[in-house]
């Protein structure tokens, strides 16, 4: 069951909080590449995005900082853990989507190579990464935090892809991909989600109030 609440609501006794943060602009953004797995660091804007991200997430509790192992999310994160007192726990299943020979081009170089493309990340084109293997990330990511954080607050940092098909497979499981997604996710953009049993609570999607200065 999916509820979809963007006022906040009580925590239950055993209600997992989820906060999916994008990293922050990479190189790769500010070029308009699409970047897939490809490692592209953090612009100056980028690292001071980083800083505003972690103070506005100073005092959540979070129990542990999970990140993807990508660079430009990894340096998103150290400042996010630091200001925490943590080290930040790398995890391969947050990575960007993979996308194969779509990686490293602009959009329209793709759209022109692939005019029959609709989404990028969940093309088909052959070695990118298939919808069978994202099911299988998004479930073992969300069984590992159930086990071990079923009661718990944690922050993840990770891609816009990716977060946005995560979220997808919290409203339709293996079912995410034939449904329109509607998540855009922008940089140290936050998501809130809500998990207790089966059902999932959205506080709100892609919040970048703390880059308003």
């Amino acid at each position: 069951m999916i509820i979809i609440n963007v006022l906040e609501a009580d925590r239950g006794e055993y209600m997992m909080i989820i906060y999916f943060v994008r990293h922050g602009e990479s190189e790769g953004n500010k070029k308009a590449m699409i970047q897939g797995q490809s490692e592209y660091p953090l612009t100056q804007t980028g690292e001071n995005q980083a800083k505003q991200v972690a103070q506005a997430l100073h005092d959540v509790g979070a129990s542990t900082i999970y990140t993807s192992d990508l660079a430009r999310a990894k340096n998103t994160a150290k400042p996010i853990a630091a200001l925490q007192g943590k080290k930040a726990v790398e995890s391969t299943l947050l990575r960007e989507v993979f996308l194969g020979p779509l990686e490293n081009r602009t959009r329209e170089d793709i759209l022109t190579s692939y005019p029959h493309i609709n989404q990028i990340v969940t093309s088909g084109v052959e070695g990118t990464e298939t919808i069978e293997a994202l099911t299988e990330r998004c479930h073992t990511q969300l069984k590992k935090w159930k086990k071990y954080h079923a009661s718990e607050t944690i922050i993840a940092v990770s891609h816009g892809g990716f977060i946005s098909i995560f979220l997808m497979y919290l409203f339709a499981k293996e079912n995410w991909h034939t449904l329109h997604r509607p998540f855009r996710i922008g940089n140290t953009g936050i998501t809130r989600v809500r998990i207790e049993g089966d059902n999932v609570y959205f506080d709100y999607v892609n919040n970048t109030s703390h880059l308003a200065n």
